[in-house]
């Protein structure tokens, strides 16, 4: 699964890990990505969608239809 949310559009971050001797290696931060699967009334059907916690909370704020209208315009596949 990508780390990467249909909704935010969130990301991984790339930066360092820094050792108690302050040597550096790369690593990353990746987002809290999580598969959830919502009931889209107007279709009739269920849609999966992959969101961040962040995301989760939204579409519990705005509701599915807008958060899918809102992937569908960024050009998002749903």
């Amino acid at each position: 699964m990508p780390a990467h949310c249909q909704l935010t559009g969130a990301k991984p971050g790339f930066g360092n890990a820094v050792s108690h001797s302050h040597r550096r290696t790369s690593r990353r931060f990746d987002p809290n990505i999580q598969r959830k699967r919502y009931w889209l009334p107007s279709e009739g059907r269920h849609v999966r969608l992959t969101l961040s916690a962040r995301a989760i909370k939204t579409v519990d704020a705005i509701g599915v239809e807008a958060a899918v209208a809102r992937i569908r315009a960024q050009g998002g596949k749903v």
